[in-house]
């Protein structure tokens, strides 16, 4: 069980009832919550266990991201897991501001119960987890109707714990679904209770930034990349953290619904906006990203990272800009957990 988890949320409104609740169980489970803000606020949040940080306060952070990262940008959030991460966190947990946890919610562990999913090249994880006309958010368009992206198990899963340092949580009411479904199928909507699923190395499946689990491994793969849509940011963020945690022999665990969602105003029109280069370049990243030579191992996450991104640079999926973000945030990664590590071994010299 983790010793140190943090919760990070990026909002622009005062504490909402979604975060109201779920302050309420960090607050009872010892856990910090990180409120991240931005141009428009919020400028306080008067709620017990949470820790805002406005858009001023911010500007004393002495990392080498803070001063290149855009204002009114999702990306903001990346400021929060630096504090975490700096803060010695061994959990990661991220949600929104319109979600709150249901009774089943609890702090997760990296061991994982799961059911094994046959490899595939996509996965619609969604339909593990209901026979409805549902995809999430990122998966291909062509691949929606597709049975061949619908999970099964494989023969030879025994239902073991596994490891696994990313792990998605899914959403009822209102689940991470794109401008395309809720355009043409929007709906109240719940999921059935299946078994978790783990997707083998190779299998991709878009996750997003709304319940999402991180463990210290993957800590470098949080960036959140800014020279893109909102609608964007995490879903490209996913490919590439999933090609990247091939290199550890892991996989990505996803989980039955463990918060609702009582989504916020939008504009499906925007939003299908915002989402049309994901339509047309979703399964081209995917191709990039898997025609990439990368080191194994812990050590050479960030290195990957970085590889990754120079790769959709030279593509022309992101522009240059967006590589110097990159390179910040891995500088500011390897600093701070070089001063955690450092701070851990003077406790234990100290006990000595």
């Amino acid at each position: 069980m983790s010793n140190k988890p943090f919760a990070v949320i990026t909002t622009i409104q005062a504490p909402t009832s979604c975060v109201k609740s779920f302050a309420s169980l960090f607050f009872s489970k010892g856990v910090p919550l990180l409120i991240i803000g931005d141009s428009k606020g919020p400028f306080e949040y008067d709620l017990a266990g949470t820790e805002l940080w406005t858009l001023k306060q911010q500007q004393s952070l002495d990392f080498g991201l803070r001063s290149r990262l855009p204002v009114k940008h999702y990306s903001r959030k990346n400021l929060g897991y630096l504090i975490a991460v700096g803060r010695g966190a061994d959990l990661i947990y991220e949600t929104d501001d319109d979600n709150a946890p249901l009774d089943n919610w609890e702090l997760r562990n990296p061991m994982a119960k799961v059911v094994t999913l046959e490899p595939q090249h996509w996965s619609n994880v969604y339909r593990w987890f209901s026979d409805d006309l549902i995809w999430p958010r990122g998966l291909p368009l062509e691949a929606i109707t597709d049975q061949r992206t619908f999970p099964k198990a494989s023969a030879a899963n025994d239902g073991a714990e596994k490891y696994a340092p990313i792990q998605q949580g899914l959403a009822n009411n209102s689940p991470d679904v794109d401008a395309v479904w809720r355009l043409v199928l929007d709906k109240d909507f719940e999921f059935r209770n299946a078994p978790s699923v783990l997707l083998s190395p190779g299998t991709w499946c878009p996750f997003n930034s709304q319940t999402t689990w991180w463990w210290p491994e993957a800590f470098p793969l949080l960036y959140l990349p800014s020279y893109c849509s909102f609608r964007m940011t995490d879903i490209w963020r996913s490919f590439i953290a999933q090609r990247c945690l091939w290199e550890l022999t892991f996989g990505v665990v996803f989980h039955a619904p463990e918060v609702y969602q009582e989504r916020n105003d939008h504009s499906l029109f925007r939003d299908f906006e915002a989402e049309v280069p994901g339509y047309l370049r979703n399964a081209n990243i995917v191709r990039t990203l898997e025609k990439l030579s990368l080191l194994p191992g812990v050590n050479n996450v960030s290195a990957n990272l970085i590889r990754c991104y120079e790769a959709l640079v030279a593509a022309g999926d992101f522009p240059q800009d967006e590589l110097s973000l990159v390179i910040a945030w891995c500088d500011d990664i390897a600093l701070l957990q070089s001063r955690c590590n450092s701070l851990t071994k003077g406790e234990v010299d100290g006990n000595e």
